[in-house]
């Protein structure tokens, strides 16, 4: 399964990348964030790694996408 985050800042995007790294995921990476998920920093992780709210996003994290045959479908929201 692919996850897609977006965030709120450039930093806010390389910390969680990091946390994902630390957590195991070594396809984790920074990408451009798809247009139609934030008008943001424009940055985004992709991941592979199973979402956990409770461990993963922080104050920058914008939101948390699942990728199915092209199309997002969102699983998280930091209102």
């Amino acid at each position: 399964m692919v996850w897609i985050a977006t965030f709120h800042s450039h930093y806010g995007a390389l910390t969680f990348l990091r946390r994902l790294q630390e957590m195991g995921d070594e396809g984790a990476e920074m990408i451009p964030a798809p247009r139609r998920l934030s008008i943001s920093c424009g940055s985004a992780v992709r991941f592979f790694i199973p979402f956990d709210e409770a461990a993963m996003p922080d104050e920058d994290t914008d939101g948390v996408f699942i990728e199915e045959n092209g199309d997002y479908r969102q699983v998280f929201s930091n209102d």
